[in-house]
């Protein structure tokens, strides 16, 4: 699954408890119509995929979402789902809205009312 936007923000690494788990923090805006910020989380080896990338930059980052369940001290069971990243490419959004057009003729009268 790929996930394209814009980056909004890039946290530093942190790790975790005795394993040295590693994990970074990425948040992206989508360019969908309805745009999403979607916080997605690089581990281990991965963390350091986004030391060539800075806030602002268009994305196109490949994702698996994941889960986990954790029952709290009450017994109440809770769910987890992630979204994490293990590739992301720079890319260039095209504005394919409007297309230039080379057959202009100048000898055409100007009749614009402005």
């Amino acid at each position: 699954m790929e996930v394209t936007g814009k980056i909004k923000l890039i946290g530093e690494t942190k790790s975790f408890g005795t394993s040295e788990f590693k994990k970074r923090e990425c948040r992206i805006t989508t360019d969908d119509q309805y745009p999403q910020i979607l916080p997605i989380e690089f581990v281990q080896d991965k963390c350091d995929l986004l030391n060539n990338f800075k806030v602002g930059d268009d994305v196109k980052i490949s994702v698996n979402l994941r889960g986990n369940e954790w029952t709290n001290p009450q017994g109440e069971v809770k769910c987890f789902p992630s979204i994490q990243g293990w590739r992301i490419e720079k890319t260039e959004l095209q504005d394919t809205q409007f297309e230039q057009t080379t057959d202009v003729n100048t000898e055409e009268p100007d009749d614009l009312p402005f």
